[in-house]
């Protein structure tokens, strides 16, 4: 037929569709599931709108993001401009959620200044440090750069449930399922002074990984899966990196 599955993807009308049984699924899977959330006083100032903050989750728990926002503040997600991304974009505005076009590789510059933007003007954003290409489970420096520019903190956030599908992608994408359990745990913010260094901002890099592998492998835990690996660092000898280290 000369009609590839990425052609399909690129119709709007079929993108409408796609996105809308998303929407469904995910509030299914919200109505469904047995939900227990892990210090959510670290996000309560951000709901309420008086601290701006920026959300960092790893990008395979993107599928189940929107039910880690339970407020009427605007939050807006930063998703690429790919067909893909444009997917998700109609599927999570139907939950109120804003989204800014973008990412490390395509439109980042513009992202930033609108991500600092809209922090500024007291409105939370989300973002994934290991997104949009990888590697899984490992932080970027955008997300330490975005905090230092923009003065908010971040706030890393991990959820699981238990019945769910692994994708054989490169984030290893998790899939939720209705009618089980689920667990949504915040860590502690992570401050970045305006004024740090290249040498300051690694180790914060670092912290930020370790702290949202580490509230990943409590979220999988408290749902009944064992803790999934983050991608083997580029420079590491090593076979397998455990994420709760």
């Amino acid at each position: 037929m000369g009609i590839t599955i990425k052609k399909l993807g690129r119709n709007p009308l079929v993108r409408r569709a796609a996105s809308a049984a998303i929407t469904g699924s995910i509030l299914t899977i919200k109505a469904t599931t047995r939900w227990q959330m892990i210090n959510s006083k670290a996000a309560e100032s951000a709901w309420k709108g008086q601290a701006p903050a920026i959300i960092a989750f790893w990008h395979n728990r993107l599928a189940m993001m929107p039910v880690c926002w339970p407020s009427r503040e605007a939050f807006h997600m930063l998703i690429s401009s790919h067909p893909d991304g444009q997917l998700v974009a109609q599927a999570i505005a139907n939950f109120g959620i804003g989204t800014i076009e973008g990412s490390s590789t395509r439109g980042g510059n513009d992202a930033l200044r609108a991500l600092v933007q809209r922090l500024q003007s007291g409105e939370s954003v989300g973002i994934t440090p290991d997104g949009p290409r990888g590697p899984r489970m490992r932080a970027g420096n955008g997300v330490i750069t975005l905090a230092r520019l923009s003065g908010a903190p971040i706030l890393p956030v991990s959820v699981s449930v238990s019945r769910r599908k692994v994708l054989n992608t490169w984030d290893q994408l998790i899939a939720p399922l209705p009618f089980g359990r689920g667990a949504i745990v915040w860590g502690n913010a992570i401050n970045v002074p305006r004024e740090a260094k290249e040498e300051k901002i690694i180790p914060l890099r670092e912290q930020l990984e370790l702290m949202l592998n580490n509230i990943s492998a409590e979220a999988d835990r408290l749902v009944g899966h064992s803790a999934m690996n983050p991608a083997i660092k580029p420079d590491s000898n090593q076979k397998n990196v455990d994420a709760r280290a």
